[in-house]
């Protein structure tokens, strides 16, 4: 009688270990991001965080405070812990090849969101229609300018790095919304982020409205450093003369885009990028074939349209953190 109760016991035990998935022995999905300061990479993370612990899987956000070197040290981290998969968002689209190649080496799957890579091997690809979002916010912004006659001026952007692709379809995208906009005017300068803080911006824009005093518009390809170009602006008594588009959404925004301090913002949708980037790595890990490119729509918000999609706002970008 002891003999089958223990075998019982212990065939039990086995049964249930067999039939465990990996997910419930808390194999971990690890998040790699730019920068978690950036608000936008915080909501991606919380994106992903809910599915991948909705999924039965443990979850570590890792932090590469803009670094390559920090990022290629974390993925080699881990990789070395045996991580059941990595969602990465690279520091920028050349450096991410090193990435993938680690992993590939050691059979860890990779699902990238956002920025892109120059090259290398990974499950799906999750990305903001970057070039439409930006040619929504051009189009805008030359419609503003266009109605305080300034439609023949200046316009400045401050731009994030040019080498990830991302950057590069938002800057091709805004030109062309200007042109189709029927902007006429120049192009105040370009500079290019490497801290993405607001004080960095705040300097380029003091310097671009140094340059030129009839600097009517400012596109910054994204969200924290758009305050310090407003600051920037306001230090300058410039404050209605510079019409500021952005990119990218922060809570601050909703004020500042009904009161019109910032024209449009190109808003994409953090929260619903995670949440669709552990998907992708879900189905992997269960078998499936995730679609190899993953496009999530950009919203332009303006002035005009704000209330109308503060609710979808609220939840896709802001991750619910915003009453």
């Amino acid at each position: 009688m002891r003999r089958t109760i223990a075998t019982t016991i212990a065939g039990a035990i086995l049964a249930a270990a067999l039939a465990a998935p990996a997910a419930a022995q808390q194999k971990e999905i690890v998040y790699m991001t730019p920068g978690l300061d950036l608000p936008f990479w915080r909501y991606l993370s919380k994106g992903v965080e809910k599915v991948a612990k909705d999924s039965g899987y443990g979850f570590q956000a890792l932090d590469s405070r803009n670094s390559a070197q920090t990022q290629l040290q974390n993925a080699q981290d881990a990789i070395a812990r045996d991580v059941a998969g990595i969602v990465l968002s690279p520091t920028d689209s050349s450096t991410a090849p090193s990435i993938l190649s680690l992993a590939a080496e050691k059979g860890v799957p990779v699902v990238i969101a956002d920025i892109g890579t120059n090259s290398g091997d990974y499950v799906s690809f999750i990305i903001s229609d970057n070039y439409e979002g930006a040619k929504g916010v051009g189009e805008a912004l030359a419609k503003a300018l266009e109605a305080k006659g300034w439609g023949g001026d200046k316009v400045g952007l401050v731009t994030i790095s040019q080498a990830r692709k991302n950057g590069q379809a938002r800057t091709k995208g805004f030109r062309d919304g200007l042109k189709a906009g029927g902007f006429t005017g120049a192009e105040a300068g370009l500079q290019q982020m490497q801290a993405y803080t607001a004080d960095e911006t705040f300097r380029y824009t003091q310097d671009m409205l140094t340059a030129n005093p009839d600097m009517r518009g400012l596109f910054v390809q994204t969200d924290q450093p758009a305050i310090g170009a407003l600051r920037a602006i306001r230090a300058a008594r410039r404050q209605g003369q510079v019409l500021v588009a952005a990119f990218d959404g922060i809570p601050e925004f909703v004020d500042l885009l009904k009161s019109g301090d910032i024209v449009a913002s190109g808003m994409q949708q953090p929260y619903l990028m995670g949440v669709r980037s552990a998907e992708a790595m879900m189905e992997h890990l269960n078998g499936g074939e995730p679609d190899k490119e993953i496009v999530v729509p950009i919203l332009v918000v303006t002035s005009e349209n704000i209330e109308e999609v503060l609710p979808t706002v609220k939840e896709t970008v802001f991750a619910n953190e915003v009453e």
